[in-house]
């Protein structure tokens, strides 16, 4: 049977949170933004599947977009936890401003990222691990809930390791994909292998 996952990437955080590096901490969200994009939310309320069952990784950042969505026109649901899908652990790089990293880096910088994609802070996670880590749960909830449809509130760097599993690509390859904040991303797991429907679908575009 076929599992759809429709992932959506949290709304945006905060600005003090927004200029340090972040990862797992549990930063609050942009109070102004989340009232400014109220046709954001009520775009993803129409376009999300019913039923589904409803996932948000530990951070409060994922719980609150969620019911943000759901209190915008989605009907009631359960929230899940799902650690699967959390983001990148930076480990003691957590907190630092953006500008203290680079001197901590062993390998160069990424494009569009602030680590290349094998860089592994201490006591953190490569998006070699993210992608490893993903890919795992992708593939147990794909067999715990198969047949249904599965709405997955997560985070930029989780959603482009889930995307990275289902395309087979390694890690630097997967940080050239952009994932903006309340982004719509599917990815159907069928009896041949998976399938990418959609990549940073924009809601109400």
């Amino acid at each position: 049977m076929e599992t759809s996952f429709w992932l959506i990437r949290h709304a945006l955080v905060d600005e003090n949170a927004r200029a340090m590096l972040y990862g797992v901490m549990d930063v609050p969200l942009c109070e102004t933004t989340l009232v400014a994009q109220e046709p954001m939310y009520q775009a993803l309320a129409r376009r999300l599947p019913r039923p589904a069952t409803w996932l948000v990784t530990p951070l409060s950042r994922t719980r609150r977009t969620a019911e943000t969505i759901i209190r915008h026109g989605y009907p009631s649901v359960p929230l899940g936890v799902e650690p699967g899908l959390i983001e990148q652990s930076l480990g003691e790089w957590q907190g630092l401003p953006h500008a203290e990293l680079p001197a901590r880096l062993a390998l160069p910088a990424h494009a569009f990222w602030p680590l290349a994609g094998h860089e592994k802070p201490p006591g953190g996670e490569s998006m070699v691990d993210v992608i490893a880590r993903v890919g795992d749960a992708l593939e147990r909830l794909a067999e715990t809930h198969a047949g249904r449809d599965v709405v997955i509130v997560s985070h930029g760097g989780a959603i482009r390791g889930a995307v990275a599993h289902a395309l087979d690509i390694g890690p630097d390859n997967a940080l050239h994909l952009s994932i903006m904040n309340l982004s719509l991303t599917r990815l159907d797991r069928t009896p041949r292998g998976w399938r990418v429907a959609c990549v940073n679908e924009m809601p109400g575009h």
